[in-house]
This record gives structure tokens, sequence and C-alpha cells, in this order.
């Protein structure tokens, strides 16, 4: 059971098609909506704004997302945000990708199909162009996406749409075992086997 709570009379809303991870803790005025995933330990907290998940967006392990005071912090649809980042009173755009430990400050708002490269700062009220990369702190915009990283992008997020259909079944609370078993089973797989970036860059110049 996830650690949920209310803040005063405003009730977090969880998409029946949605998995949030039992050990993520969500407060107050968030919205999740359908296909969404929100990963182990995500702490969103809506008790000073509103937190809005759209269809198909992940919010990974360990991510935190809150707000100034009446403000709006939004994830789009299919927006695929990596372990770690930081979301405070921003707008993700709709396929748009944050990388790992990213932090996105108040009033910046990132284009459709963007990506921020990982461990970037994207400092307040910075506007990342649809469908470009930004990296560095502070964030600067690199250059126009190539249509194989876009590609690679949605691959990913298709992944995290599979991940949110099995866990309610796949994932159960156990015991560890005390060592490995002679005939260990694998895990299940995507459907789409993703390749990382940069194999997906190698492949594209070839």
């Amino acid at each position: 059971m996830n650690p949920v709570y209310a803040f005063g009379d405003v009730v977090p809303v969880v998409h029946p098609t949605a998995f949030v991870h039992p050990t993520a803790t969500l407060i107050g005025d968030i919205i999740i909506g359908p296909r969404c995933y929100v990963g182990p330990q995500a702490s969103l907290r809506g008790d000073l704004g509103r937190f809005v998940m759209k269809e198909g967006a992940n919010l990974q392990d360990g991510c935190i997302v809150h707000t100034f005071p009446g403000q709006l912090t939004e994830l789009g649809v299919n927006g695929h945000v990596g372990h770690g980042a930081v979301l405070h009173g921003c707008h993700v755009g709709d396929g748009a990708l944050i990388g790992i430990g990213s932090v996105l400050l108040d009033g910046s708002v990132i284009g459709e199909q963007a990506f921020v490269g990982a461990r970037s700062l994207v400092t307040s009220n910075t506007e990342i162009p649809a469908r470009h990369l930004a990296y560095g702190t502070p964030a600067n915009v690199v250059r126009e996406l190539t249509r194989a990283e876009l590609i690679w992008k949605a691959d990913g997020t298709a992944t995290y749409h599979w991940l949110t259909h099995v866990s309610p079944e796949q994932l159960t609370e156990t015991e560890p075992l005390t060592q490995e078993e002679a005939n260990r089973p694998t895990l299940l797989r995507p459907p789409a086997t993703s390749k990382t970036l940069h194999e997906t860059r190698a492949t594209a110049q070839s």
C-alpha cells in the first residue's frame, strides 16, 4: 500500500491503469493519469501546488516533485523522467526526456520531445525548444535532435508502458534467498529490445 496522504481536503488521484510503486509517496494535489509509471521512493508533494502527470508518462525511482505555493508542475503525455531527477514548478512537454539526476527549477519549460542531459541544471524561467538537446550546469541548448534519437526515446518510453502493464502482476513482496538457485529464472523481456543511446547513435552513423 502506498504512503498516500490527503492535504486538507485535497486527495491524490491515481488512474486505475497507472502503476505507482508501493514505496512512492503521494501528498495532496497529485493527479496521475492513465498508463503512468511512478518508481520506487519517488516523492510527489502536492502540499503547496499541483502536480499533473499526463497519460503514459513515467517518473522513475528517487525522483522528487514539488512547487511554490499556488504553482503547477506538469509532466506531459509520454514524458520520461530519469532516476533521481528533481522537478520544481516546471513544465515538461509531451514526449520530452529528462536525464538521470537532472534538476528543473521554477518556471522552466521543456519543449515537446526535447532532451535534457543527465545531471543537468535547468535554471528558473529557462525554455528548451522542442526536439532540441540541452545539457550542462546551467543547461544550454546544444543542437537539434536527430530522428534516430527521437525514435530511441520513444522506444524507451514504450518499455515503461510495458512495465506499467506487467508490474501489478509481476511485482511481489518477498524475502531474499540465501543463495542463487541452480536454474535461476530469467526476467521477462519487453516486446522490443531497447538499445543505449550510444549504441543507437553508432548504428545510425554506420
